[in-house]
Order: structure tokens, then sequence, then C-alpha cells
């Protein structure tokens, strides 16, 4: 059975191939500058080279069409017809307070993803226009939505409300609802089987940094608090969003500047973060060379970044009342050793030591590693995050019948055994970069 996953935002589309009988990813890729000048698609077929290929894609039906025609190239194809597809995963960010767990699509999970579409006005349109194109390319397979905000649905309501009018939570749905779910839930899942214990009595604190960052409380294997709230802006200083700020500025700069809603909106979301600090950078590994070379505003990017994190970290431990461990997912998390050092240093009295070595050698997205120094009382892991493998566990399992809310659901990677076979062949490039990088490999 093979199963396709997308993952759309704004100007992007993510894909991957999964043939569920044999546990292998056929292919994987991606689709960007949707709806902008030189459009392509970067694809990845198992076994054979990467290719890119230009392409107008004005909106993601042409995108998904682009996909499609690329799996079954004769050439790099991945799949012999479209036909071979027999049901569909498709990311959604927003879900709101009625879904707490993945479901099949109709008509109606349509409409009310339709009707929250505001509270991710950079996400949910995206997955919506992704999801109608997919279902006119693949109109006779089932089509099921992964949401993004339903691990977070288990935060009480302490975590989640806001010091606001409680009306504007009664009538608007005003509260934190979260986001990088899927993520979070495969990285507590991973770091449960790494510690050794049982996921539903493990404490751990995750932070997903990438362009788009959060960090998630989660205490006894559940989402306790997390730091984006009712839109992804919150919480964490982003590639392009400010994350937390006082709410007052916008109207301060409304004010001042002149400045419309719909203007100091985009701007705290496509012209903050590291790129309002720097000027100049999104990309945290021109940071990081930058900050190496002494540019005093890379230098400035990073240290807010990660005090930013550090701070989270802080607030999360002493939330939780006893930490297992820190993980760190995502692009930076993954190979972002600056951001890394940074976040945790100083923290050896809290017993969170890291060991600066580890962390310089672990510089890999196909592998589980520890950087914690070998006397620290919590344990340091970057665990680079799986959405894909979720998403399509929780398709699989939907078209099975046997699918539940995570606390009643166990997924493959759970089982000490699992192993990612694409990761461990593609982790030996990676090992011949940084040969200490395998003495860090993590083996439950």
């Amino acid at each position: 059975m093979v199963i396709l996953t997308l993952n759309c935002g704004s100007s992007s589309l993510k894909y991957q191939v999964y043939d569920w009988n044999k546990k292998e990813v056929l292919a994987n890729g991606i689709v960007e500058k949707i709806s902008l000048d030189g459009a392509f698609i970067k694809h990845n077929p198992s076994g054979k080279e990467e290719v890119k290929i230009e392409h107008p894609c004005p909106t993601h039906k042409e995108a998904i069409d682009l996909v499609m025609k690329t799996l079954i190239d004769p050439k790099v194809g991945a799949i012999n017809s479209i036909s071979d597809i027999k049901a569909v995963g498709h990311r959604v960010v927003h879900g709101g307070e009625k879904f707490n767990k993945s479901i099949i699509i109709n008509d109606d999970v349509i409409r009310s993803f339709n009707s929250i579409q505001d509270l991710a006005p950079l996400h949910n349109p995206a997955n919506i226009i992704g999801i109608q194109a997919a279902k006119a390319e693949l109109p006779n397979v089932p089509h099921c939505a992964i949401i993004d905000t339903a691990w977070h649905q288990t935060m009480e309501k302490k975590s989640y409300l806001y010091a606001l009018p409680y009306e504007w939570y009664e009538k608007y749905g005003v509260r934190r609802y979260g986001f990088h779910g899927t993520s979070f839930l495969y990285t507590a899942k991973r770091a449960a089987v790494l510690l050794g214990k049982d996921p539903f009595k493990t404490n751990v604190v995750i932070a997903h940094i990438g362009n788009g960052s959060s960090i998630n409380a989660v205490k006894n294997g559940v989402s306790y608090d997390t730091s984006m709230g009712l839109t992804p802006l919150e919480g964490l200083i982003m590639g392009t969003r400010s994350g937390d700020h006082d709410p007052a500025i916008s109207f301060y700069m409304m004010k001042k500047a002149g400045l419309t809603p719909d203007q100091a909106e985009n701007t705290l979301n496509k012209k903050s973060g590291v790129l309002g600090i720097t000027e100049k950078w999104v990309d945290r590994r021109d940071i990081e060379i930058a900050a190496a070379e002494g540019n005093e505003r890379a230098i400035l990017a990073q240290e807010m970044e990660s005090y930013r994190i550090k701070k989270y970290i802080g607030s999360y431990a002493f939330a939780i009342g006893k930490l297992d461990a820190i993980v760190f997912t995502a692009g930076v998390g993954e190979r972002g050793p600056d951001t890394r050092l940074l976040a945790t240093e100083g923290l050896e009295e809290f017993g969170i030591k890291i060991d600066k070595k580890k962390n310089t050698d672990s510089m890999t997205r196909y592998a589980e590693t520890e950087i914690s120094a070998a006397d620290s009382k919590v344990k340091i892991y970057v665990i680079p995050t799986d959405e894909e493998l979720v998403m399509t566990e929780d398709t699989k399992a939907l078209l099975d019948g046997t699918y539940d809310i995570h606390t009643n659901f166990k997924y493959s990677f759970q089982d000490k055994n699992y192993e990612n076979k694409d990761r461990l062949k593609s982790v030996e490039k990676d090992i011949k970069k940084f040969p200490g990088l395998r003495d860090l490999i993590v083996k439950p």
C-alpha cells in the first residue's frame, strides 16, 4: 500500500511517498516558490540522485500536478501510476478546539477548517487549497487530516487561557492552541524510548527550532504547556516572526508610523525575528558564518534567539517539576550547535550540562544523538523529527479503523527495536564529515 503525505505551506509543498508493506520511503521532496517567479521542485527518489526541475506554479494546484507528474516520470519517478497511491495524509496547522486527533476528511471537516482559517492566516488557507487540489487529482482515495494543534488538547485551562475577557474565549475561541504537534508527538515518544521509560512517566522539554520555532513542556507524556498561542506568532524568536513582545507595540507603531492593522500583522509575521534583528538573514547557517566573522547584528541575533529559548527551558522545567531530558529538533535544533550551546550553557546548577565537543559533532538529521555531559543529571538529546512518519501511520490506522488519540494508540517508532532504514543509509555520509558523530548516536 502506497501512502502520499502532503504538507502545504504558504509558498511551498513538501511531500513523501511511503510503501507501507515494505516500510520504505519511495520518494520525498519539496516544491518551492509557489505563486512566485522561479518555482521549482526538488525530488529525491530512493536509490537515485536528487533532481531539481524548474516549473511555473501559480497555485498549489499546479504544484500538486507537478508532484504527480514527477512521481510517475519514467526516469526519476518512484511509482508506476498515480493509481498506486491508495491514501493521502495532509498536514493541517490549526484545528481549533474541535479536533483532538487526526481525522478522515469530508465536507464537514473542510467547512470546519474554513471557519477558523483566520487563526492561522499563513498556513490554513494553503492547507485547505492543498487538500482541495489533491482531492481533485485523487478523487477516489481517502484523504486524512493530521492536525498540529491536536497534540496540545491535553493542556489545562491554566495553561491555555489568556487573562482576557472570558467572553472572548467563549465567543471567539481566543486561547492558546500551540503548534508543531506532529513533531512534538514523534520526539516525545522517541525521547521516552531513549530514556527507557514509560512514555506516560516521562517529562521532557522539546525545542522545535526552525524558521518557525516553538517549545513544548511534556509532563507525564502529554502536552502540558507550549510557547505558541492563538496563532503561530507567540513565543520564541523565529526566522521572520517576532515571538513574545509587548502587545501595545503594535498599537504604538500604528500611530507612530501610520501602519494599518494588516501592515502591522505582516511586519510581525514576515519582517521580524532574526530577519528583523539582522536586517539581512533568515537562514541560521548564514547567521552562524557572519557571527563567526564578528558581525555584531548576527551575534546579537544568536544571543537573543538562544536567550529566549533558555528562558522557556527554565520556566517549563520548573512548571513540570522534574525534568528527564531536553530535546532539540527541526532544522536549527538538529544542525545548529551554536544555538544549542547558547541555550543550555550556564545551567549546570540545575543539573543541565552540555558537552561542547559532542554538541559540535552532532550535525545530522539522520540519527538520534546525546550531547549532554557524562555527569549531567538531565539528558540533552538531538532527535531528528519525522512528521511524515506520524502522518503516514495516522492515515493507515484511520483507514484500518485502529486509530485513536495518542494516549490510547501505539506507534511503530515507540518500539525500542525500531529502525529507520533510509536514515541508517544516509547517516554514514554525515559520519564521514563528522567522525565523532558515530560515538554520539543513542541506541535504546
